[in-house]
């Protein structure tokens, strides 16, 4: 059984919610959307890495925050509700200098106030890079 609101949802939806943020900037984009997890990947190029040549923590940070706020989105009637991100940590765990991440967000809480996510983020050999938690705050909206 699906978790979200709105069960017709497309990727190229998903995808214009990136147009001209910084999503867009750091070049991500929904892969999938499954009936409990989306996806999404992230180029490692000069966008994304930090000065040794390596993916950026923080843009690490950047792919699962957005994974798991649009999760949030995805969940929440937005007619009523707002979502908004208000803690993450992030554990990174191995250096990746070129190709494409994957990150994979999947709910851990569904609560009516609060939703909170794990996302993990892996290289191009399916070896884990990052792992981080979501905590996102449901708003009425005013």
């Amino acid at each position: 059984m699906s978790i979200w609101f709105k069960q017709d949802i497309t990727l190229d939806q998903l995808d214009q919610l990136n147009k001209n943020n910084l999503a867009e900037h750091l070049g991500m984009l929904f892969t999938e959307i499954g009936e409990n997890y989306l996806k999404a990947t992230m180029p490692v190029d000069h966008r994304t890495q930090q000065p040794y040549g390596l993916l950026h923590g923080g843009a690490s940070v950047a792919l699962a925050e957005t994974l798991g706020s649009v999760g949030s989105a995805l969940i929440i009637d937005l007619d009523k509700f707002i979502c908004v991100g208000i803690e993450i940590n992030a554990n990174h765990v191995r250096g990746v200098k070129s190709g494409i991440v994957t990150g994979i967000a999947t709910p851990i809480h569904i609560g009516s106030s609060t939703h909170v996510w794990d996302i993990k983020i892996y290289d191009d050999q399916e070896k884990l890079v990052c792992i981080s938690r979501l905590t996102v705050s449901i708003l009425h909206k005013r």
